[in-house]
C-alpha cells in the first residue's frame, strides 16, 4: 500500500461500521476530527494545503502538508519534524461498511530507535481508530487521546 518503496513503516487497521463517505469526512472535517484524535485543526483536508493539527491538552501542535485527496478512497499527508508521510485508505465493504488502514513511513531511524518510533506510532493510529470507531457507531467520545497520556504519568513517570 504504501507509495515509497518502504519496509520501515507502522500500520493500524479497523473495521468502522459506517458508510465510506462518512468515516473519510470524518479525517477531512476538523469538526469532526476533533471528536476522537486532536483537539483543533485549522481547516479542512484539502489537497497542496498546509494546516496545523493542534492538542490542547499538550500544548503540542503539528505542521501538516496534505499531499493526496482522492474523495472516500485515500488521504495521504506529510507531518512533524523530520517530516514522516501518513496514508490513509478507505476500503468499501460488501456490508457498506468501511475498513480503514493508516501507514505511516518515511522515519530517518535505525535500530532500536526505529522500533521504538514504529511501536508508538502503531499504538498512536490504533488508539485514534479506536476512538473513530466509538465516536461514529455509538457517539461516545472516549477521550482516548487525554487518556493515554494523563499528566500525572507523563510528568512523574510510569
Amino acid at each position: 500500500m504504501a507509495s515509497q518503496n518502504d519496509q520501515n513503516f507502522a500500520e493500524a487497521a479497523m473495521l468502522i461500521r459506517k458508510p465510506t463517505s462518512e468515516v473519510f469526512n470524518s479525517f477531512i472535517d476538523p469538526e469532526i476530527t476533533k471528536n476522537f484524535w486532536f483537539t483543533k485543526g485549522s481547516g479542512k483536508l484539502e489537497q497542496g494545503k498546509d494546516i496545523t493539527w493542534t492538542w490542547e491538552m499538550y500544548n503540542i501542535s503539528v505542521p501538516v502538508h496534505v499531499k493526496l485527496v482522492v474523495p472516500n478512497e485515500k488521504i495521504v499527508i506529510e507531518w512533524q519534524t523530520p517530516v514522516t508521510t501518513v496514508e490513509f485508505y478507505f476500503k468499501t465493504l460488501s456490508s457498506g461498511d468501511t475498513y480503514v488502514t493508516i501507514r505511516h513511513f518515511g522515519f530517518d531511524k535505525t535500530g532500536d530507535e526505529l522500533l521504538a518510533t514504529i511501536k508508538d506510532s502503531v499504538g498512536g493510529f490504533t488508539t485514534v481508530l479506536d476512538g473513530l470507531k466509538a465516536y461514529l457507531e455509538y457517539g461516545v467520545n472516549l477521550n482516548l487521546i487525554l487518556d493515554k497520556y494523563p499528566e500525572e504519568v507523563i510528568h512523574h513517570g510510569n
